[in-house]
């Protein structure tokens, strides 16, 4: 996608001529008037821009039909192994709990964490250990429990066996939690980002979404035709009607009622072919057009097939911590959920670097990696305490929607965060969402990892590809993140160490196909000689000129002036997580940022490059 490559020629879409509906109407659009990098000039709105109230909403919806699918998913994957598959109502609970917990995390992650637009939300790390510790015979369901004429949902009986199996769950995700903190917090983190290039964020970033293939194609692969048509208005929305300015109605101060000019297709192509492609699945359905046997080929395309999430959700509930009862812990439990928390970190650090150069920011510096961690840590330790049964994670799916639609203002995904709230709490509402049929979400999958596959690969542009050394180190990482899980999955007895714990983590770890490739290309990288110029480190670790200094401060530094104008203590530069005061007009550079400056040329036009300093 053109999206997420860099170019100089392109005008920005937001900006037009008198008429045009861009972010300054009303007083109440973009806030920022410093000048913009090459990558956030083709923005609509960048970072630190704010976009009008009403924009924010329906972005932040946006994002949210986005993360939607696997919001969903993590607790419908567990509800078999917690013995919830005939409790429809329970699993709505879990499902409204992860909005809530996921809604809460967002705004700490954007506010204090590493404050980059990236949404918070359910991780697939821990199902496989949480699906390993159930299914260890101590845990596995009695066998009245899988026969729905024997389930009385309201027994105290059938309530105590699926609660103190997520009680245990959610014991274990507290404990782990704490490992992700202390790395985070302590800096640990941050000390790693030093020996970490492009060679290791490209398999890493890439390897996000091109193991998801299989899932993406078979959500859809459930109908084709409207995973196509999906997909064909997303492409279509995105890429050659984005310059088209839709005449809309608006309402301003100066002259109340008007029509203005508006890139619609640019900054909603993912609502609207969603929209589209769902009312289109609700004609069929009606229709009839649909097959109504759930054997034949199509039938999930129906938006009828889960309308008994809507009518068991209650209109209201609140979810509070320890819910379920008091957290339990085993050690077994506790080994598989690390395994899970190093991928979901791996992860999440390539998906900051993905987010900063999708959105036009500077990479993250060091306090800022420490703190995002830290601060996912912290969201662990409240979807344990609040018992969702899984912890959370950095969203790559959003971020390829930042690529996609080109707005990448941080308000945005705090609007998205209230919206998860609510969901969180109306329970109708969010259940209406989850009757979105499945290959209108699978042919979103497709366009957004393709997406974020792209951005992974990009990032080689630092990189000296014409050295048989670099090539060596990206393909066999690359190769390895998709042939070594593989293997895995299809032989999972033959990793039998004889030490429960230990299976379980080798499984959860090799399993993962970003923590694979992103460890071989981290030790390759560091292992095998090569100049700095070589690797690209002279361009990716590089020192920003003090313009560049002011953008990064003003992005990743704590809110309301904390540790600028107050929190100033000389005890706070002992913390790696706090960041750096300025001294004459620059401050101390984390690692690994890059430097994009605008270079006029003589008096005619200008133009964009690339400035490499030591």
């Amino acid at each position: 996608m053109n999206s997420a490559i860099t170019s100089c020629e392109h005008p920005n879409p937001s900006r037009g001529d008198d008429g045009m509906l861009s972010a300054h109407n009303d007083g109440q659009g973009k806030k920022n008037s410093q000048p913009r990098s090459p990558r956030s000039s083709q923005l609509a709105y960048a970072i630190l821009d704010t976009p009008p109230w009403y924009l924010c909403i329906f972005l932040g919806i946006q994002h949210f039909l986005t993360a939607l699918g696997g919001l969903v998913a993590v607790p419908l994957i567990l509800a078999k192994d917690l013995c919830l598959q005939h409790d429809p109502l329970t699993q709505s609970y879990l499902i409204s709990t992860i909005f809530f917990v996921s809604g809460i995390c967002t705004l700490l992650q954007v506010f204090f964490g590493v404050r980059l637009p990236i949404l918070q939300g359910g991780t697939f790390g821990f199902v496989a250990p949480s699906l390993a510790m159930l299914s260890l015979p101590d845990w596995r369901c009695p066998e009245w429990t899988l026969n729905a004429s024997q389930v009385n949902i309201s027994s105290p009986e059938f309530t105590e066996e699926w609660q103190k199996r997520i009680r245990e769950l959610q014991g274990v995700i507290m404990v782990a939690s704490c490992v992700q903190m202390l790395v985070g917090f302590s800096g640990l983190i941050g000390f790693l980002m030093r020996f970490i290039g492009p060679l290791t964020i490209a398999p890493t970033i890439s390897l996000v979404a091109l193991p998801l293939f299989d899932s993406a194609g078979n959500d859809a692969g459930v109908h084709w035709g409207i995973s196509a048509m999906t997909i064909f208005l997303i492409v279509l929305f995105s890429q050659y009607l984005k310059n088209i300015a839709v005449p809309v109605p608006i309402y301003g101060r100066k002259e109340k009622c008007h029509t203005s000019k508006f890139y619609l297709f640019q900054v909603f192509p993912v609502l609207l072919g969603l929209c589209i492609s769902w009312f289109l699945c609700f004609v069929f359905t009606v229709t009839n057009t649909f097959p109504s046997a759930p054997t034949a080929y199509g039938y999930l395309a129906r938006t009828d097939t889960k309308g008994n999430v809507l009518s068991q959700a209650p209109w209201f509930r609140f979810p509070y911590p320890g819910q379920w009862g008091l957290p339990t812990v085993s050690l077994a439990g506790v080994f598989g959920i690390i395994a899970g928390v190093i991928s979901s970190m791996v992860e999440s650090v390539g998906d900051y670097y993905a987010c900063a150069r999708l959105v036009g920011a500077p990479p993250p510096p060091k306090h800022a990696i420490n703190r995002g961690i830290g601060i996912e840590g912290l969201g662990c330790l409240l979807a344990g305490a609040w018992g969702t049964g899984n912890g959370t994670t950095s969203y790559s799916e959003n971020v390829g929607a930042l690529g996609i639609t080109r707005v990448g203002s941080r308000m945005v995904i705090v609007a998205a965060g209230c919206v998860l709230l609510l969901m969180g709490v109306f329970g109708k509402i969010g259940a209406v969402f989850a009757t979105i049929p499945t290959p209108v979400i699978g042919g979103l999958y497709l366009v957004m990892f393709g997406v974020i596959s792209a951005v992974g690969i990009s990032n080689l542009q630092y990189v000296d590809m014409n050295s048989s050394r670099n090539i060596f180190v990206f393909g066999f990482s690359i190769y390895c993140g998709l042939a070594i899980p593989n293997w895995v999955n299809k032989n999972p007895d033959k990793l039998q160490t004889g030490i429960l714990q230990l299976d379980q983590v080798l499984q959860v770890l090799l399993t993962t196909g970003m923590f694979v490739g992103g460890f071989l290309g981290f030790l390759l990288d560091n292992t095998i000689p090569g100049s700095l110029e070589e690797r690209g480190l002279l361009s990716w670790n590089q020192i920003q000129e003090s313009e560049d200094t002011t953008k990064v401060s003003e992005i990743y530094n704590f809110p309301c002036g904390i540790g600028t104008k107050f929190c100033t203590s000389s005890c706070t530069r002992y913390l790696p997580f706090w960041p750096r005061l300025e001294h004459g007009g620059k401050g101390e550079m984390g690692v690994s940022q890059l430097t994009l400056v605008s270079q006029i040329s003589s008096g005619k036009h200008s133009k964009c490059a690339t400035e490499t300093r030591m």
